[in-house]
């Protein structure tokens, strides 16, 4: 093994390392006695009950990453790569063709690795608990969709970065950059209406009380919303959200229907509000500033490290290729994505604070943010005490409990 070969391998444990701790970290704060802010709408029973979930989860979690871990070392020790990628080529298929069938079969590998695991934390572990409505048809049915998309969508994008690095030389990684920029705002701009509806069903929220008081307040806060669409989550499960998506014309506000019946109208208006705080604080907009300067950065890297026969070396290939090169520059970058992962999800938990103060101000106070917060929370069975380390480690939204105080101290605050 060379020193590519230890720092990626370093790298792997040490991730799996941290997010072990952080789990047991995690699952010892379960000790926390309930907080008193949630006395009132949380039952002993049901408190129990949220407990045992995440520990469910977590114990599943740590089989799932163990079995993947491991998976992956396996197939490195064992010549995986430098076999697949000899497969490929006796095809003999052109570069491009061989690149895109050899990347191709790597993420197949890892999909059906992960399809077992998916299923059971369907079928098993979300059904033990009530959140499931998920069919088998529905299960399969998504994934086929997934998988067709990802080929129609991905194996284009793919092919333009294989031959920009096979072809542009010393401007490859800025040109591969511009392609997936503008792939982007392609898909941010078409998912709504194109690419989502694949999957689930979008109506728009019938007339009546709560459209009334949306349309009102979008007015008043001037958030150019022309509707505001409810999406079929019971679908799948039973558990709620709602969320902005899209810019330009096709730019949506979706609510889950089961958002829609657990909530009041002051409520889901304080929600919204939060959503339509994200873009109108550009939160929206930066966070995609930020994912293509991580993007830039990343391509520059890949420009410096593609050709260099050690990267091939740490692999056991003796065979160079753009396409391979690609695959063990994303397995070197681990330690890059991972810290750059903990700063944009720091951005994200500063972003959620800033969104929910923005609800309260302009909705006339936070207390209907504060009980949707707690509705959400009890539905869901969330851990309402995480351990600092494994929020800092895992979570984009800060705690239930840090939001709740937020809120209240800025509706102590006296009025200007």
């Amino acid at each position: 093994m060379n020193t590519i070969a230890w720092i990626i391998l370093t790298a792997l444990i040490l991730e799996f390392a941290l997010h072990w701790m952080a789990d047991m970290l995690n699952l010892s704060h379960l000790k926390v006695p309930l907080p008193d802010e949630f006395r009132a709408c949380y039952d002993p029973t049901r408190y129990r009950r949220s407990q045992t979930y995440l520990r469910d989860n977590t114990r599943f979690g740590w089989i799932s990453a163990g079995v993947h871990l491991l998976a992956v070392l396996i197939f490195w020790f064992a010549d995986g790569f430098p076999w697949v990628d000899l497969q490929v080529r006796s095809l003999g298929w052109g570069t491009l063709a061989s690149g895109v069938l050899y990347i191709v079969i790597l993420i197949a590998l890892n999909g059906l690795l992960s399809l077992p695991f998916q299923f059971y934390a369907t079928f098993v572990i979300e059904a033990r608990y009530g959140f499931n409505r998920t069919t088998l048809a529905t299960f399969v049915i998504d994934r086929l969709k997934g998988a067709i998309l990802g080929l129609l969508v991905g194996v284009p994008l793919l092919s333009g970065i294989l031959y920009f690095f096979e072809t542009s030389g010393r401007h490859a990684w800025w040109f591969s950059w511009l392609a997936v920029i503008a792939f982007m705002l392609v898909i941010q701009y078409i998912a709504p209406t194109w690419i989502m509806p694949l999957f689930n069903r979008f109506e728009p929220l019938a007339e009546g009380a709560l459209k009334k008081a949306i349309m009102e307040y979008a007015s008043s806060i001037r958030f150019p919303l022309q509707n505001v669409f409810v999406m079929d989550g019971s679908k799948r499960s039973a558990k709620s959200n709602a969320f902005f998506t899209g810019f330009g014309r096709n730019k949506r506000i979706v609510l889950f229907d089961t958002l829609v019946h657990q909530h009041s109208t002051e409520e889901l208006v304080a929600v919204l509000g939060h959503e339509m705080g994200h873009y109108k604080q550009h939160h929206i907009l930066v966070g995609l500033l930020i994912r293509m300067l991580q993007t830039g950065l990343m391509f520059f890297l890949l420009s410096l490290c593609i050709s260099q026969p050690s990267l091939f070396e740490a692999f056991n290939m003796s065979h160079m290729s753009v396409y391979a090169g690609l695959v063990f520059f994303g397995l070197l970058y681990t330690p890059i994505d991972f810290f750059s992962g903990l700063l944009v999800m720091m951005v994200s938990r500063r972003n959620e604070f800033d969104a929910d103060r923005f609800a309260m101000q302009t909705t006339g106070g936070g207390e209907a943010m504060i009980n949707a917060l707690k509705t959400l929370s009890v539905s869901h069975l969330s851990n309402l005490t995480p351990h600092p380390f494994y929020v800092f480690l895992n979570y984009s939204h800060p705690p239930v409990m840090a939001r709740i105080a937020a809120l209240r101290a800025g509706m102590s605050k006296p009025t200007a």
